[in-house]
Formats: C-alpha cells, sequence, structure tokens
C-alpha cells in the first residue's frame, strides 16, 4: 500500500510530531513498506490456530497490593508536632 505524503503528515499531526520535508518523504517510503509486510501477514492462513497471548508460561511474581495498619492513626497523630484537619502537617524548609 503506498502512502502519500499528505496521508503521511496527517499520521504525524495525529501522533503530535512535527515532520520536516525529507522526515516526510522517508517516512512515505518506510511507512509504505511497513503496510506491504502487513498485507502480506494477512495472506497468512491461521484457520485452527489457536490465539496466544503469552507463550513462556511465567507469571507474575509481584505480590497484591495489601493496607496494612501498622500504626493506630490516633496514635501517629498524636505524635506529630502539627496536625489540621486531622492531616500531618509539615514544615516547607528550604535549605
Amino acid at each position: 500500500m503506498e502512502l502519500n505524503r499528505e496521508q503521511v503528515k496527517a499520521i504525524a499531526k495525529l501522533a503530535a510530531i512535527q515532520l520536516d520535508d525529507a522526515e516526510v518523504n522517508r517516512f512515505v517510503t518506510e511507512l509504505s513498506h511497513i503496510l506491504d509486510h502487513i498485507d502480506q501477514l494477512k495472506e497468512v492462513n491461521i484457520e485452527g490456530v489457536a490465539p496466544t497471548n503469552q507463550v513462556t508460561g511465567l507469571t507474575s511474581v509481584t505480590r497484591p497490593d495489601v493496607v496494612v495498619e501498622f500504626l493506630d492513626r490516633q496514635a501517629l497523630l498524636d505524635t506529630f508536632p502539627e496536625t489540621e484537619n486531622g492531616l500531618l502537617k509539615l514544615q516547607n524548609k528550604k535549605p
């Protein structure tokens, strides 16, 4: 599929990038080649092939987020020098 300069400029605008004339000319060719490859992939017979979204068998090793109460809220507020409306009040000290 051959793109023209105006189509490349429209794509660049959608992507919020600025291209000079040399870049527009380069991307006319490069994006056209990419679309040609996509057209070739469309011709591949995938009938009977199960969709695959993960091929390594790995699972997430991160733990789920859990809220842990380390201190009683009021006990923490009581230990802080200044509070306001139930929140800790910090001093903005510039170095």
